[in-house]
């Protein structure tokens, strides 16, 4: 992954725009390194480019747009600071934006493009030396539904008792929160204190999937340049599987979560034990306290993303993505203007 700045970019003058300035550096990044964007695709091709549609949806983001019809309405304004906007869209200034109808059409297939670019971030953070990857943290935190609850009795008969129930989402429990209806964000995310503290992958399901079949898809998405710099992979109990602990053996890093000892614990799983309860192995974990659970704090308080703004689980993973991915740029921004904390001042960055 090639350095995108040498200096300061002009872009990122403190005279423009934070929104126009991220919006022209997605356009600066090299995304051809996508592995979506290598797959050959077929049929008629986009009137609109990914990258423009990505754009877009964050204007939706950065202001906190309630639909795709209020992004529509935002970009038809005839105002001077939403043309500057459409232009750094990539959109011209004398015909209409897209439709709420294509936007809605492209959120629902986005996903996985934006999965891949959080991705190309995350190598991006590293190749600049912005993040070390020695030690990554997995975990998943929940995200409760828009609107009302579907309690389990009326979801079992097939009855949707109010309107504005979302039906993709489900029940999931949580030690801290316990039972939620809605969806879960998984990421993977960097842990050294002395380096920047970011998402390296992220993907969103339901509340009743489980961590561990998302877990090998997850550390699939990390780029080559960034496995092997991993060590090593801390977890919480709800990773506790000798599958995935082979699976990231085999990829050249150790998986680390809580192991207690019983009477008849195999001998496999004693030297676990006996690395999760040394001095290395104890510093390690430690690692998870202090960056993967306070990142998922900080990134629904700037986001707003707890409840989700949307209904349905396509809708869902794309704007929760969407986030994610915005939380990445902006702390690359911070990074590249030399502040001292790139984390603390995003939310004054988008107005919080």
């Amino acid at each position: 992954m090639k350095q995108i700045f040498s200096t300061r970019p002009a872009k990122f003058s403190s005279s423009s725009s934070i929104l126009i300035s991220v919006l022209y550096f997605i356009g600066l990044i090299d995304w051809s390194s996508n592995r979506i964007n290598r797959r050959h695709k077929r049929g008629r091709p986009y009137v609109y480019s990914p990258t423009i549609i990505l754009r877009c949806f964050i204007v939706r983001i950065w202001f906190r747009l309630d639909s795709n019809r209020s992004l529509h309405y935002f970009l038809c304004l005839d105002l001077p600071n939403n043309q500057r906007i459409m232009k750094a869209c990539g959109l011209s200034v004398s015909h209409f934006p897209p439709s709420r109808r294509t936007f809605d059409r492209r959120l629902k297939t986005m996903s996985t493009d934006i999965k891949e670019r959080i991705a190309t971030m995350g190598s991006l953070f590293v190749s600049e030396g912005f993040v070390k990857p020695y030690v990554v943290a997995v975990d998943s935190a929940l995200l409760k539904s828009k609107g009302h609850v579907w309690h389990a009795s009326s979801m079992k008969e097939g009855v949707v008792p109010y309107s504005g129930i979302d039906t993709d989402a489900r029940w999931g429990f949580s030690h801290t929160k316990w039972w939620v209806f809605g969806y879960k964000l998984h990421v993977v995310s960097s842990t050294d204190p002395s380096s920047t503290i970011i998402p390296l992958s992220a993907d969103v399901t339901t509340a009743n999937v489980s961590d561990k079949p998302v877990y090998p898809d997850l550390i699939s998405c990390l780029y080559s340049e960034i496995l092997k710099k991993v060590h090593y992979v801390v977890a919480d109990p709800g990773y506790d599987d000798q599958d995935l602990y082979d699976f990231s053996m085999n990829n050249g890093f150790q998986l680390v979560y809580p192991i207690r000892r019983y009477k008849n614990t195999p001998e496999e799983r004693l030297k676990l034990a006996d690395f999760y309860q040394s001095a290395l192995g104890q510093v390690v974990y430690s690692r998870r306290r202090t960056s993967i659970e306070p990142l998922f704090e900080h990134i629904k308080s700037v986001f707003r993303i707890d409840p989700v703004p949307v209904s349905g689980l396509v809708n869902v993973r794309s704007i929760v993505l969407l986030a994610i991915l915005l939380y990445q740029i902006l702390v690359y921004y911070n990074c590249k203007v030399r502040k001292d904390n790139p984390r603390k001042s995003i939310k004054y960055l988008i107005g919080c």
